[in-house]
């Protein structure tokens, strides 16, 4: 077969599948229901004219971002103008304005489109302020991370939010088949196919063509180069990656499933947030170390293995590396998942800290004062102290190991948990004898 032939079902193209899949129309666009569907918001802003606003797309990798600035540009027969914050800086912001002041010149809106524009500086993104509100532009933004987070507010407070959702595989597969008439008219897929394509792309409509357009690639090699199989998925699987950024939002939403699950005393979900995390290749020790968190914050003293069991599994890693160590973090998360829990540590801590910082510099009282020299213990130092070891059942009844102006509190407070349980007895029983003690010393 001559070399121009080779690819004469549409990859001789050099433009990339997914531009050449770019909807033309919001009927074409795939997944985002809850945007574009029947009197949804953004649709209604989009076809009533009133498309031509500032807004900011937030959303994963692959949904449609650009795709829909692009429509909406062209609804409104606006001049499109695309940077992106990764490779533009303050000079190719003052050019686009330039330009969308030319055009405005002619009587044409602009519409300027901006990918990535969390990774733009504070001052890169001041710098569009002025021009949203004269309507020199209309600003369109796209992010992968939160708003609330990686936006300035001062830019965010001018934009209207459109939150996009991975696209569902039984979409994904529809966009699939459109491709296959549109640009490979001479293939057959099956529906495994279809569907494991679909499950590579992980919700990344970008994703699911270029596997598509790989695989029919990969297929000419083979017997029969017209057919799409289950066969294909295993070299495609090794170029797909599950979603996870590290560091970004999925990372983080991720990480608090994984927390929520073990407080919530659910080990299967608690394994499948960790091996959603290690797929996705996140680093195992930051696992375990957030373990630690865990078993300190939500755990505690109801069971104080949980600790030492999440220490272990650290040491297991550091010695062992995967995926020997991943099993030993695995089976830490089972055991706090399983754990009986108590937060009392934690909130009695930041009781603590909330009145140790209020409370200022309040002295330590006299008695509590280690008198070393003999001018210090002419000063008072150690005065009255009584060593509880000395004392029935080694306990100094009555002994207030507070300053004098602070006023005593109960942080901890122990639950009916585990080992907790025991701990909230035995305290009851001291803070009887303290309150006898000083009943009897005040009276």
């Amino acid at each position: 077969m001559p070399e121009e032939d080779l690819f004469s079902s549409g990859l001789a193209s050099q433009e990339p599948l997914a531009a050449r899949m770019r909807p033309e129309c919001l009927d074409d666009v795939v997944g985002q229901s809850h945007l574009l569907g029947p009197g949804q918001p953004l649709r209604q802003a989009i076809e009533s004219h009133e498309g031509l606003h500032s807004f900011l797309l937030w959303g994963p990798p692959g949904v449609g971002k650009t795709t829909l600035a692009r429509l909406v540009s062209a609804q409104n027969d606006a001049l499109f103008l695309q940077l992106s914050a990764v490779f533009a800086g303050v000079k190719d912001i003052r050019a686009s304005i330039d330009r969308a002041r030319e055009a405005a010149v002619r009587g044409r809106r602009t519409v300027l489109f901006v990918d990535e524009v969390h990774r733009f500086n504070k001052s890169q993104q001041d710098a569009f302020l002025p021009h949203i509100e004269d309507g020199t532009v209309c600003f369109i933004g796209a992010t992968t991370e939160n708003p609330s987070f990686e936006v300035n507010s001062a830019l965010l407070s001018r934009l209207r939010i459109y939150h996009l959702k991975s696209v569902p595989r039984t979409d994904i597969i529809v966009l699939l088949e459109r491709t296959l008439q549109r640009c490979f008219s001479g293939h057959k897929a099956s529906d495994a196919f279809l569907e494991g394509v679909a499950g590579i792309a992980d919700g990344d409509i970008r994703q699911s063509l270029n596997l598509l357009e790989l695989a029919v690639g990969l297929a000419q090699s083979r017997a029969q180069p017209d057919v799409l199989d289950v066969s294909l998925l295993d070299d495609l699987a090794q170029t797909g990656a599950r979603r996870f950024d590290k560091g970004g939002d999925q990372f983080y939403e991720q990480i608090s499933a994984l927390h929520k699950s073990v407080r919530g005393s659910d080990p299967d979900a608690a394994l499948y947030w960790l091996a959603r995390m290690l797929d996705g290749g996140c680093d195992p020790m930051y696992i375990a170390r957030r373990c630690i968190r865990m078993a300190s914050e939500d755990i505690g003293l109801a069971d104080p293995r949980a600790l030492q069991m999440t220490l272990d599994a650290i040491a297991v890693q550091e010695r062992l590396g995967s995926p020997e160590g991943e099993l030993a973090i695995a089976q830490a998360v089972v055991f706090l998942a399983c754990a009986a829990k108590s937060n009392a540590v934690y909130m009695a801590f930041k009781g603590a800290m909330n009145a140790a910082t209020s409370s200022g510099s309040a002295e330590v009282p006299m008695h509590l004062r280690n008198g070393v020299t003999g001018a210090m213990r002419d000063e008072g130092y150690g005065d009255g102290y009584r060593y509880a070891h000395d004392e029935p059942g080694a306990f100094a009844a009555g002994v207030d190991y507070f300053p004098d102006s602070v006023e005593r509190e109960h942080f901890y407070e122990p639950t009916d948990r585990g080992l907790e349980r025991n701990i909230w007895e035995k305290l009851e029983q001291l803070r009887a004898l303290n309150q006898a003690a000083r009943g009897e010393r005040d009276a």
